[in-house]
């Protein structure tokens, strides 16, 4: 191929270069990725799938703002574009931006709430804003993508307090779901961010203000509307979205405990224990491994040198820390240190008989087995934890989890058994996403079993949860899989 020839501009198809970007990016190769998308974009402008592949490629290179950029012109031509949303969303998150990508979380969980990834995107912006922001009472916003437009006097107009206007009121419950039925409630449920709802509604008032616009286009009032919106819909989310069972049981396990040392003069350790896991635990969602590590060791020194007095529930805590630590551990890659500290935290459960740290303490040393290959370990633990599995979403990924093991080793029948169950726990709580991993493992089973017919209506019903999720790669393994066994039906 001559020079001339190779100025002329790319030499193969769009969908050619864009699966030459995705490769490139599992293989975490960035750069040659970006240039994979841009190079496809140079064909289709404005493919907004491509658009968004780059914009992961520049937010895991640090470059927010073309990653931010690119997932704006996804929206250009529709501004529901589930995936142009979340990736803006992510793009604002790594800028710091907490409570626009909050925002833009938010509005892509009421598009699509069936996606988890929305549902996580809330909490961990969330917990990004009340750990970065702390007191409301106490915060001095910066025109750094926060609400400081709102008060800045030698840029907005001061106008006199109108009374609030009840079709906005009206509106901004609209767009949420339901509301606490009392004022009383409310502020129980919101605790410190109680002022930040009632302030955002004084905002509301302010008729010139919500006329104006934020740096990106967007209109004040809608994105007043959208946080009061998220505010209202705070605790109703967590109640029935249950994004990660483990981590709500944890958090209701740790709630317990301290209810349990209320006696306890306000001086007690409990406090600080208590804000200092959260963090441990919101640094690890956040993805900060080593974060969460290093205070966590810290706080477990700390705790190490305090009496039974001071802390009657200290087996419980030193429990709750070396499982903190054993999972910051398994996010390095770290696996015998992170097994060390499980057993530790099961130890510590069996010497005080506390069943739900023992359940927790097996949940995470079979997920440790299971991820250095060690599935008959795996099993044989998680057996162990199945009477103490309370959910029906606990029991879906429990079972699914130990039938997934067997079918690593070859125990075909044990394999189906337990994706059919875990496939019914998925239908009692009518979770799709588990419906379809159960539904794909009960149809592998089925397949290695030779039993083809029952094999292609488990991967007919997984397909139609992929479809429903818009699951493209499960979607597309699926149907795969699915003519593939369909073709030893007819033979």
């Amino acid at each position: 191929m001559s020079d001339k020839e190779e100025e002329q501009g790319p030499k193969s198809t769009f969908s050619t270069y864009m699966a030459e970007g995705d490769q490139l990016f599992h293989k975490r190769e960035y750069a040659k990725a970006i240039e994979s998308y841009s190079t496809a974009l140079t064909l289709q402008p404005d493919d907004k799938n491509c658009l968004v592949a780059r914009s992961k490629c520049y937010v895991k290179m640090g470059d927010s703002e073309n990653a931010l950029k690119d997932a704006e012109d996804s929206l250009k031509e529709d501004k529901n574009f589930f995936k142009g949303l979340y990736q803006k969303a992510e793009a604002l998150y790594t800028m710091g931006d907490f409570e626009f990508a909050l925002v833009f979380y938010h509005r892509g969980h009421k598009l699509r709430p069936e996606l988890q990834e929305f549902r996580l995107g809330i909490q961990k912006a969330q917990e990004a804003i009340t750990n970065s922001v702390g007191s409301p009472s106490s915060v001095k916003l910066e025109n750094k993508g926060d609400l400081s437009f709102f008060h800045k006097t030698d840029e907005l107009k001061k106008v006199r307090p109108k009374p609030l206007i009840h079709s906005v009121k009206k509106e901004s419950r609209q767009q949420g779901q339901k509301t606490p039925k009392s004022e009383r409630t409310t502020k129980q449920l919101l605790g410190e961010l109680y002022t930040d709802k009632e302030y955002l509604e004084k905002l509301l008032k302010d008729e010139d203000l919500i006329k104006g616009k934020t740096r990106g286009g967007e209109r004040l009032q809608d994105v007043i509307l959208n946080c009061i919106s998220y505010l209202d819909t705070r605790t109703e989310f967590w109640w029935q979205q249950k994004p990660i069972y483990a981590r709500q049981r944890d958090r209701k396990l740790l709630r317990e405990q301290w209810n349990r040392a209320r006696h306890l003069p306000p001086s007690d350790p409990t406090c600080y224990i208590l804000k200092n896991l959260e963090e441990i635990d919101a640094a690890l969602s956040a993805g900060n491994a080593n974060g969460s590590l290093k205070k966590a060791r810290d706080v477990l020194k700390t705790v190490q040198g305090w009496s039974e007095e001071a802390l009657p529930n200290k087996s419980e805590v030193l429990g709750n820390l070396y499982s903190c630590i054993g999972n910051a551990l398994m996010d390095l890659g770290d696996m015998d240190k992170a097994l060390d500290n499980h057993l530790k935290d099961l130890e510590l459960a069996q010497q005080s008989k506390l069943v739900d740290s023992k359940s927790r303490a097996l949940d995470n040393i079979g997920r440790v087995y299971a991820r250095i290959g060690k599935f008959q370990q795996a099993i044989e633990v998680w057996e162990e934890k199945v009477p103490l599995a309370r959910g029906g979403l606990e029991k879906a990924w429990l079972f699914h989890e130990i039938g997934r093991c067997y079918l690593e080793l070859k125990h075909h029948m044990e394999a189906r058994d337990y994706g059919t169950r875990s496939l019914s726990a998925a239908d009692d709580i009518s979770d799709e996403k588990w419906q379809l991993n159960a539904s794909v493992l009960v149809a592998q089973a089925e397949l290695k079993l030779g039993n083809y017919k029952a094999s292609v209506l488990h991967f007919e019903r997984a397909l139609d949860r992929a479809k429903l999720l818009q699951d493209d790669a499960a979607r597309d393994a699926i149907q795969k899989a699915l003519r593939e066994t369909r073709q030893q039906v007819t033979q």
